[in-house]
């Protein structure tokens, strides 16, 4: 579906929880600016029927009304595409000339009912009330997938084929280039490298991601393969359950949304909110927030400061959440030691530091014992793993020097201690 329909509405179907088939929730309707959503009346009849988020959309008929500072409800915005899927749009819809478009030049209904189907979390779109037919591609290989990415990156119209398959994979989230794959029963996310890519991002984020498994986080497994002699990171999605009825989809709802945050107030966003609202609505709170403080300590010591509101998820039910494992776990470059993290982590510091840290470790209900203590694994197992976890993934030697005491265990983030 290409059209150039200025689309008015669409109809939102959600995978119930231990359902293999969707049903229709609801219709999300443009008016002036915004987004508004109403349940529909056989929606809210169903006995399992459970709200799409209760903070944003609680289960009651009408139009329901946006939170401040919202054009859209947020925990609808999750299942949308991110910038790299609405360039992928674009260049479907745009051709040659969507290269240097805007993408506001298509509107938000746009991105949701021209987007892939097997989107993040347990939402898909529809134009249709009464029958689900799903946006799916066909069956191409990763070099067909990884060429197709770069005719995208380099702004060269996609064949129909090539359309398809990487039609598929736009409707996730992120800026990196990437697909969806199925295999064995399992589904992955597949991120590519590029030819313009100054050193192997997908290597450093295969380090980080199982180095972050090996301190003890509940990461999302991670695996290396190649595709016409560039490096491809697989990703195992958390948000699909195989069974032999079929797949079922995980609601899911990022940071962002549990904030009542959309991405202009994302500066907004605190670790120190999380926890408080880890408090208050998820389950197991207390061993929750050690492992968000946790994923903290891990995201400074290896240099990820893309630790943004987007990259935090919670499973949801309806009613209570449960945190999703880790993932986007990415080691960002920085040309000195300073650095800060996209997240708040107490008050107004956002500081890359251990210390700063230690200092918030209250408010994750933990002693600072045992915050030095879970720090100090940490680091001990980067160290004693970096080796084994970078050959695993045959990081160069140069690659090697360029991580190693600037992402990873940078002297920045000791300083004060």
């Amino acid at each position: 579906m290409t059209s150039n329909k200025e689309y008015t509405e669409a109809f939102v179907w959600i995978w119930l929880p231990n359902e293999t088939e969707p049903v229709v929730a609801g219709k999300l309707t443009a008016e002036d600016n915004y987004l508004i959503f109403n349940y529909g009346k056989s929606y809210l009849e169903r006995s399992n029927a459970i709200s799409l988020y209760e903070v944003e959309l609680p289960l009651r008929s009408g139009a329901l009304p946006l939170l401040s500072g919202l054009s859209m409800p947020s925990c609808i915005r999750d299942a949308a595409p991110d910038a790299w899927g609405r360039r992928v749009l674009i260049n479907t819809k745009l051709g040659s000339k969507g290269i240097d478009a805007d993408t506001a030049q298509l509107n938000e209904l746009t991105y949701l009912l021209e987007s892939g189907s097997d989107r993040i979390g347990a939402l898909d779109f529809q134009l249709s009330a009464t029958e689900y037919v799903p946006r799916l591609s066909v069956n191409v290989t990763l070099d067909e997938l990884l060429e197709s990415a770069e005719r995208v990156i380099e702004g060269i119209p996609l064949t129909p084929e090539l359309d398809q398959a990487l039609h598929h994979g736009s409707s996730i989230g992120g800026a990196r280039p990437k697909a969806l794959i199925e295999n064995d029963n399992k589904k992955y996310i597949a991120k590519f490298s590029l030819s313009s890519d100054l050193y192997s991002i997908v290597k450093a984020e295969y380090v980080a991601m199982r180095l972050a498994q090996l301190v003890g986080l509940n990461v999302a497994p991670v695996s290396l393969t190649q595709s016409s002699h560039k490096d491809v990171l697989l990703i195992e999605r958390f948000d699909r359950k195989y069974t032999s009825q079929g797949w079922q989809r995980k609601s899911m709802l990022s940071a962002l949304t549990l904030f009542g945050l959309d991405e202009l107030m994302a500066r907004y966003a605190s670790y120190e909110d999380l926890a408080e609202i880890i408090r208050h609505k998820f389950n197991h709170a207390s061993s929750t927030l050690r492992e968000l403080f946790s994923r903290l300590v891990f995201n400074i010591l290896s240099g990820n400061n893309d630790d943004h509101a987007r990259n935090h998820a919670a499973f949801g039910d309806g009613k209570m959440l449960s945190l999703t494992p880790a993932y986007d776990i990415c080691p960002q470059s920085r040309a000195g030691n300073e650095a800060s993290q996209a997240m708040l982590i107490s008050g107004n510091n956002r500081m890359s530091k251990i210390s700063s840290c230690i200092d918030a470790a209250h408010i994750f209900l933990l002693s600072r014992e045992e915050a030095l203590a879970i720090i100090e694994n940490q680091k001990q197992v980067i160290e004693v793993k970096w080796d084994s976890v970078c050959d695993e993934a045959q990081l160069s030697k140069t690659d090697r020097n360029l991580f190693w005491g600037r992402q990873f265990l940078n002297p920045y983030v000791f300083e004060g201690l």
